[in-house]
């Protein structure tokens, strides 16, 4: 069994609504609320969900780029949230982000080799030849050329300026990397690219991600085990190819059935639709969260909320109903 590297334990980030003639707090966002993952050295974990379900903030919570509300979070079993800025400091060598948009992610005013290079400077590479041999070797890493090193964000395509933050990412050698819809903003051929990028360095480094997307087929090609988020909760995990073979929580079945099949002959399930739209983070509802929505909601859903507990081997779902034969058969949806 892989050693943990990262654990959240009851997760909160609630982002406070200020009002009246006060300008006190009236209400908060609850966009994370609760969630407790963990993630094994070398294993990339997937995460998916609706937009605004709290997947980013969730990732940026876990590496203190946002603060938490409440919870905890623990680096090879060291409590992060009691750090101080150096101890942060030191911590962001091994902790790193790839960013959703690889345009706005890097400073217009500086080129390839400042933009690799500062972190490589902020922690401590003062001199500047042993600077650019290592951005040269970044860049050669991701499929770059030297002459590329002097130039702006402005002078590359998508796909390149997406490899100049994966490169950025690396520049530190990092054992976690949170990818952030990284490949969400590319087309693609270019999104096939980036991803057997990630593979082939997380092979070659024991690299370990946290993947979050909303694209289930991306998510399915490059996860070992995907957790599903609903309106700031973890809703179901399982590994991979159990989830996707047979979904347990009436959520996940709805959102794999809105997956597109590039194949037209393939038969598949009638696509669930779901009833009404996703409740406020503001104010959500009683119970189960999922219960205005969900084609299978009965009393005790409005009244409690489930518990996300094991239904199968190492496949947990948050409902009461996951382990009835309604929600239990297989489904072609992987």
């Amino acid at each position: 069994m892989p050693e943990i590297l990262l654990e959240a334990k009851n997760l909160v980030k609630h982002f406070p609504i200020k009002g009246g003639v006060f300008y006190k707090e009236i209400a908060a966002v609850k966009a994370v609320d609760g969630v407790s993952l963990a993630i094994a050295g070398g294993e990339t974990l997937g995460l998916v969900g609706e937009s605004g379900c709290g997947k980013t903030t969730f990732g940026r919570a876990i590496l203190r780029l946002e603060e938490p509300t409440s919870g905890d979070v623990f680096f090879k079993g060291q409590s992060i949230l009691t750090y101080d800025k150096k101890k942060m400091q030191a911590l962001r060598k091994k902790m790193q982000i790839i960013f959703q948009d690889p345009f706005s992610s890097l400073n217009p005013r500086k080129t390839v080799a400042h933009i690799i290079g500062e972190p490589l400077l902020v922690h401590g590479m003062r001199n500047r030849k042993k600077r650019d041999a290592r951005v040269l070797e970044l860049l050669r890493l991701v499929g770059l050329r030297r002459e590329q090193m002097r130039r702006y964000p402005h002078q590359f395509s998508g796909g390149q300026r997406q490899r100049i933050g994966v490169a950025r990412a690396l520049a530190l050698n990092p054992e976690l990397i949170v990818c952030d819809e990284a490949v969400s903003a590319l087309d693609v051929s270019i999104q096939a690219q980036v991803i057997n990028l990630l593979k082939d360095l997380q092979d070659e480094f024991g690299l370990t991600y946290l993947f979050i997307s909303h694209d289930l087929s991306v998510v399915e090609h490059v996860s070992d085990r995907v957790a599903v988020m609903y309106l700031g909760k973890i809703v179901e995990i399982a590994p991979s190819k159990a989830l996707y073979r047979k979904p347990l929580h009436p959520y996940t079945q709805a959102l794999l059935s809105a997956v597109p099949v590039p194949d037209p002959s393939l038969k598949r399930e009638t696509r669930i639709i779901l009833k009404g739209d996703v409740p406020s983070p503001i104010d959500p509802p009683p119970g189960c969260a999922f219960h205005p929505r969900c084609l299978y909601a009965k009393d005790i859903c409005s009244q409690n909320e489930p518990e996300l507990k094991e239904i199968d081997n190492n496949h947990l779902a948050a409902c009461f109903f996951a382990g009835s034969i309604g929600l239990n058969k297989s489904t072609p949806f992987g």
